[in-house]
């Protein structure tokens, strides 16, 4: 018994708690059983969140817990002082403070590999990565961790845009700091979307705090709705594509025909959607049963027309965190066109960077720079009104898939290689004679990516037709059919563990 009750309490890497995961609802249950009695209570209401976020936090990423505390304090008090502080320079300084500490760790803990390997190959030295929190544990309280190795904190890349927002904002005066350190926890640490997003806005979030609790019977049916899709997405979809194909192939490209790489780019198209936006469902919906409303962070991304409607409709909670807290501060489009296109590479670029230590990332992020760069210029040149044929909307839709479908090449590979065999593969290996033997023999591979696509591509008005008949449904309905889906979500659970793509960064 004693052993059962710690394997729950205490944190294991083996058994983080993921919302694919039993342990997650498990977790959550009992969350809603404590929170049925003091939802009412405002100031109790986030004590208790903010407790079982930070528990949540530690079942998901262990001790670095202690980090993202550390982290809440230096930002609390950072917020008071810019607020306090009459003159401007004081104010500065507070705020630099603020990004100094947060971007400092965000980089010791992802970029210190990446830049000691940089200048190693610059200057011909040798220099070792030290795990310097893991040594003054060791020198401090006897502790054991190893120092040879920089573990990624969970969820770092996230709270850390967060809550440098918080900072920005109380300096650029569009928000009030909080005189609780409570409520500014619970804002940072609030699990649904804690370790993979959405990012949310301290003038989007901190007024909810001190708000009743409000939930309509047709938002309970809607949160319902959404934590069942997101499973979906995440473990019919996108586990299934990436474990018995994408991962196949992306691991070893030259083992495979042409057509098989290029099918596994549009899996993995359809795969990180699935996974990062079913992550966002399960996010929003939980966090709608607990009263509070997260903004919508995917609308269907593969139906833009061009990439800048493209960036409107992916991690919208990323991309406009980007744009108003680095494009703008970059000078955005106010200081002529050159500086304008530079602008917009810059923050691509190291919006590329943001989502991990590597070349591919780079050139990920150079990828959408540049498309989005020479959209701005296409669009100055041929200043022509929006077209309503069919056929130049899917020429449009066409051409912008395909421009990310190949940048996703440079995201998903392991390394450079990789990326230099899967399209040497896909021109020079394509074996168009092979097709309809690898059909049959992919099937149901090919199925799903095909469903998966056209469930996306439906106008909107059909599913807005499906959610809204779910909503409406009677009660003893949807308990049918979420019993119908549990029982398909186990049937295709897979053995492996599989983490949320947007977890590594």
């Amino acid at each position: 018994m004693f052993d059962y009750l710690k394997g729950i309490l205490i944190y294991s890497e083996d058994s983080p708690m993921l919302f694919s995961k039993l342990n997650f609802w498990i977790f959550f249950a009992i969350l809603l059983i404590g929170y049925s009695f003091i939802y009412r209570k405002k100031a109790l209401r986030n004590v208790y969140l903010f407790a079982f976020s930070l528990y949540f936090y530690y079942r998901s990423g262990g001790y670095f817990f202690s980090l993202l505390i550390f982290s809440i304090i230096i930002d609390y008090s950072m917020g008071l002082l810019i607020n306090s502080s009459e003159k401007k320079t004081y104010r500065v300084f507070y705020m630099i403070v603020s990004i100094i500490v947060n971007i400092g760790l965000l980089a010791y803990f992802k970029y210190s590999y990446f830049f000691t390997d940089i200048f190693n190959s610059i200057f011909n030295t040798n220099l070792k990565v030290e795990n310097l929190f893991a040594k003054w544990s060791n020198d401090l309280v006897g502790s054991h961790f190893d120092i040879s190795k920089i573990i990624l904190p969970v969820g770092i890349s996230f709270y850390t845009f967060q809550s440098l927002s918080y900072t920005i904002d109380v300096y650029r005066k569009k928000i009030k700091p909080l005189k609780n350190i409570i409520d500014y926890g619970f804002f940072v640490t609030f699990f649904p979307q804690l370790v993979a997003g959405p990012i949310v806005r301290a003038a989007d979030f901190l007024p909810q705090l001190y708000n009743d609790y409000k939930l309509t019977k047709t938002e309970f049916n809607y949160a319902v709705f959404l934590i069942l899709n997101g499973l979906i997405k995440k473990m019919v979809i996108s586990d299934y594509i990436s474990i018995n194909f994408v991962d196949r192939i992306f691991d070893n490209p030259l083992s495979f025909t042409g057509f098989e790489n290029l099918m596994a780019i549009y899996g993995y198209s359809i795969q990180i959607y699935c996974d990062f936006s079913g992550y966002t469902d399960i996010a929003i919906g939980t966090a709608l049963l607990l009263g509070y409303r997260l903004l919508l962070n995917f609308n269907s991304p593969y139906k833009a027309e061009n990439i800048t409607d493209f960036w409107r409709r992916w991690h919208i909670s990323l991309s406009s965190w980007l744009r108003d807290y680095l494009y703008i501060s970059l000078g955005g489009n106010r200081k002529g066109k050159i500086r304008t296109y530079i602008n917009l590479m810059l923050t691509m670029l190291l919006g590329g960077l943001w989502h991990g230590a590597s070349l591919k990332f780079v050139i990920w992020g150079g990828i959408h720079g540049a498309a989005l760069a020479i959209h701005k210029i296409w669009m100055k040149l041929f200043n022509f009104k929006k077209e309503s044929s069919i056929f130049v909307h899917f020429i449009s839709v066409f051409f912008t898939f395909h421009i990310v479908a190949f940048a996703w090449i440079f995201f998903r590979a392991d390394n450079m290689n990789a990326v230099n065999n899967m399209l040497s593969q896909i021109f020079n290996n394509f074996n168009f004679a092979l097709i309809p033997e690898m059909i049959i023999s992919y099937k149901i591979i090919f199925i799903l990516i095909t469903v998966a696509f056209i469930i996306h591509w439906l106008p909107i008005k059909i599913k807005d037709f499906y959610k809204e008949t779910f909503i409406k449904t009677p009660v003893y309905l949807k308990i049918i059919i979420s019993i119908v889906i549990v029982i398909l979500l186990y049937q295709a659970k897979s053995s492996e563990l599989q983490p949320f793509i947007y977890f590594q960064f």
